[in-house]
């Protein structure tokens, strides 16, 4: 243990690590024990100065003595810590180590169990809100969130078909399938839908999971301050991944010829390690917290992309660079290594480090952050965006749109229905603004019957489908008209 201690003491204070030079202030101290042991465990170290300083305990035992007492009377339910002595240099250390509790939830009993418990978040101690303290008692209980039931809901509120769809011909979705992929399970005498199937395929994602969305920005310079393009994706979880990768590709576009666009030595960015880490925050996010969406941030330097939820109890930045891995929702976890989005558990951490130092990148990081976690991609090169970008940015627009628009027109054999595509990927739009959008003073009838058509196709759909003669109808993209795009943007 000495030889250990020797180590700990070059390190810097962290998850599992933390120093104190005397009992002088107790309730930090305790705050630190308790968030130990909710969250991976960790040493604490008294005779220390955050600076490494040794200064040594001058009365151990009864320190030792103290401390035991202030643990036992001040900590619920009741915590059992190793507490040594260790000299250094002739100076003596009370070293008090902390297991991950099987007991946990821990709190201070000064504060109760509603605002005493805590967790560790870095080097410092966190306070556990509602949702953190839920998301701990699941851990505890070996529940998982996106595997309880939605009681209120049926099989009817999930898209099945655009699941299928997904899944092609390599699963039927039947209700056995259903069942094994826990996209439906039983639930007093009925077969209801979980919350994962819901957070994959619901009919009515957002209004079950307001922030079950990710936000994207390119912003200039390297701060978030100013922003220069933004997109918030809506896209069943699965699809989203597609989404944000173009989002990235657009913003990483560095003026080659559009012809260009797929050759792999145009992009800027490491376009593997990053869908990885788009995939790992899906993934791991922790969809019972409100007001958080993920987010995808795109600076002149680096990428950062943050999801909800620390590490789940047990796990250190060390285990998951290891490949150690928890699944934070099994159910859109299976769903994704089903469609192969995910290659084997707990590789895609260590396949980002690994591949990262491959490309000759700096190092990545992976942290956490008020209560989410944040993985920061370092560019090889800075990707500047000058103040005149916006201009620039108009200009590669108009070209990407003029291409879609030349494809979609040609795999639609009408100019017309290729122009309303265009438009509506932007926004749900009526006839009278897609007619101004034309140049036309009025609706024609050439617009009403491509409108028509397009209907049929099921590239778009009415946004009031029970009144298709409501003069506040609009028409939208449906998810059969995204993939056309988005497949006529990469090139297919």
């Amino acid at each position: 243990m000495a030889f250990i201690l020797e180590t700990l003491l070059q390190q810097p204070e962290g998850k599992t690590l933390e120093f104190k030079r005397d009992l002088s202030s107790p309730k930090p101290l305790l705050k630190t024990l308790v968030a130990f042991a909710n969250t991976a465990g960790g040493r604490l170290v008294i005779g220390v100065t955050d600076d490494h300083q040794l200064f040594g305990v001058d009365d151990p035992l009864t320190e030792e003595e103290r401390i035991c007492n202030m643990i036992a009377d001040a900590i619920s339910p009741r915590l059992v810590p190793n507490v040594e002595m260790f000299t250094i240099d002739g100076k003596t250390l009370l070293v008090i180590e902390v297991y991950l509790s099987n007991s946990r939830l821990h709190w201070l009993n000064s504060q109760g169990p509603e605002l005493g418990v805590y967790v560790r978040l870095g080097s410092t101690n966190r306070q556990a809100d509602r949702e953190l303290v839920a998301e701990l008692q699941r851990a505890v209980a070996g529940i998982v969130f996106d595997e309880m039931p939605m009681p209120e809901l049926s099989i009817d509120d999930l898209d099945l078909a655009s699941a299928q769809t997904l899944f092609g011909d390599n699963r039927r979705l039947d209700e056995q399938a259903l069942l094994t992929l826990k996209l439906l399970t039983d639930y007093q005498g009925r077969r209801v839908p979980t919350k994962g199937a819901v957070l994959l395929f619901g009919k009515q994602r957002s209004f079950h999971f307001a922030d079950a969305w990710i936000q994207c920005g390119r912003f200039f310079g390297t701060e978030k301050i100013d922003i220069f393009d933004h997109i918030d994706i809506n896209a069943p979880l699965p699809k989203a991944v597609d989404e944000v990768m173009l989002f990235l590709k657009k913003h990483a576009f560095r003026g080659a010829d559009l012809s260009e666009i797929r050759r792999k030595d145009v992009w800027s960015i490491p376009l593997g390690i990053l869908r990885e880490a788009v995939i790992n925050a899906i993934v791991h996010a922790d969809y019972s917290q409100r007001g958080a969406p993920i987010r995808i941030v795109f600076l002149d330097d680096r990428i950062e992309i943050e999801n909800p939820g620390l590490f789940l109890p047990g796990l250190t930045l060390e285990d998951i660079k290891q490949g150690t891995s928890k699944i934070r929702n099994t159910v859109i976890a299976r769903v994704f290594k089903e469609l192969h989005l995910i290659e084997q558990w707990g590789t895609g951490v260590r396949r980002i480090f690994t591949e990262a130092q491959a490309l000759g990148l700096p190092e990545p990081q992976l942290i956490e952050v008020g209560m989410r976690v944040r993985f920061i991609i370092p560019l090889l090169k800075p990707i500047p965006l000058p103040r005149t970008a916006k201009q620039q940015g108009e200009q590669i627009e108009l070209r990407l749109e003029s291409r879609l628009e030349s494809r979609l027109e040609s795999r639609l054999e009408s100019p017309l229905a290729a122009k309303v595509l265009v438009k509506l990927q932007e926004q749900e739009t009526g006839k009278s603004a897609l007619a101004q959008y034309l140049g036309h003073k009025t609706v024609s009838g050439e617009l009403h019957k491509q409108i028509k058509r397009l209907l049929e196709l099921q590239l778009i759909e009415m946004t009031l489908p029970d009144k298709p003669n409501s003069r506040l109808q609009k028409y939208r993209l449906t998810e059969s008209g995204q993939d056309l795009i988005n497949s006529l943007l990469n090139g297919n």
